[in-house]
This record gives structure tokens, C-alpha cells and sequence, in this order.
């Protein structure tokens, strides 16, 4: 915006940006697949230098091992490779603002409505997910506070163990349509 007091477009005509799938979910015995509410996210890499500026910049630590993550005041960051994580953060912090104060180089990219989350829970939810997911997804391998990239059907998602008995989904939106019905034909298998 270049002047203040200036209408952004949506306020210009009246727009109102919908969240994919809001307010939908689905029950089977033992399984609940729900969407989340929208959250503020960030693709990040960052060389090996600039990993501690980045960390003191965003207040958690930036997790340095492979199916690990790491959460402080309602923000979590997932490792997904060696210079590679996603932030994401419910409480309505700027993920990409606080970024910007690290010292250090990296990349930093808001990919906030790129993605849709949903939540499954239950004592059936790893069951519904292994449904579409090749990982091992038992408690052993894949802990509490675990998280990947990896397939979902023919989507990519990234998952994360919230507790034993729920995990987060997260694809992009223009797949959300897909892993949203395939987590419900799983959780109804799950419930069989």
C-alpha cells in the first residue's frame, strides 16, 4: 500500500478470503478429521552459520536432527532437511517478520495460504493415516513431537505427531480437497 488511508483490493470490493474447506470435518468411530484454523507460516533455509541467529530471531530453537521439531509459545518449527524447516505458528505471530530481524543469511518465505492443516485424532488416527501414508507411523518410530515430509496418496504432506492419539496434516491447498477425502476413507476403514 502506498498511501495511507488507501483500501486494499479485497476491502475495495468487499471480498473475504474463505479458508479451503472451513469449518469442515468428519467422524468415524474412533477417528476425527478436522480443518484447523489458518496459521501463520514460513518456509525457511538456512546454512549451518546462521542457524543460531535464526533461533534467537524466531525464539525456538531451530531443531538440528532428522523427524524433529521443536515448539515455544505457541510457534513450531519442523526439521525437514539439513538447511531446510517450516515454521508455522497458531497464535497469530509473524513468523516471516521475525526472520527478517535474524543477523544471519537465509531464505525466508511466507507460505501462509499455500497451505490448509488438519487435524485427526483419536485412537483409530494413526490407522487412518497409515491408510495413505508408506511410513511407519508406530509410536516407536514416528514419537510424539515427530515430524516428516512424505506422501500422502499421491499428495505430499507434511505430518507431525502431536500425541499418541493425534497428528497434523499439512498439504497445499489446491490438494486439501484430495487428502481431506482420502483421511476420511481412512478413518472409516480405521473404524471397520
Amino acid at each position: 500500500m502506498t498511501k495511507a488511508g488507501a483500501k486494499t483490493v479485497q476491502e475495495a470490493v468487499g471480498a473475504e478470503r474463505r479458508p479451503a474447506l472451513g469449518g469442515q470435518d468428519m467422524s468415524a468411530r474412533g477417528v476425527k478429521v478436522a480443518v484447523l484454523p489458518p496459521a501463520n507460516r514460513v518456509s525457511l533455509r538456512v546454512p549451518e552459520e546462521a542457524v543460531a541467529s535464526l533461533s534467537r530471531a524466531l525464539g525456538v530453537a531451530l531443531p538440528q536432527k532428522p523427524k524433529t521439531s521443536a515448539a515455544k509459545d505457541g510457534r513450531t518449527v519442523f526439521w525437514l532437511g539439513p538447511d531446510e524447516w517450516f515454521v508455522f505458528d497458531e497464535q497469530g505471530g509473524d513468523a516471516l517478520a521475525d526472520c527478517g530481524k535474524a543477523k544471519g543469511l537465509h531464505s525466508a518465505v511466507d507460505v501462509s495460504h499455500r497451505n490448509v492443516a488438519f487435524a485427526v485424532s483419536g485412537p483409530g488416527a494413526e490407522a487412518a493415516i497409515a491408510a495413505g501414508c508408506p511410513q511407519d507411523l508406530a509410536l516407536a518410530a514416528f514419537a510424539v513431537g515427530a515430524c516428516s515430509r512424505t506422501v500422502f496418496g499421491k499428495a505430499e504432506i507434511l505430518l507431525y505427531r502431536v500425541s499418541e492419539q493425534e497428528f497434523r496434516v499439512e498439504c497445499w491447498r489446491s490438494f486439501s480437497g484430495y487428502v481431506f477425502g482420502l483421511l476420511g476413507e481412512g478413518a472409516r476403514d480405521a473404524a471397520a
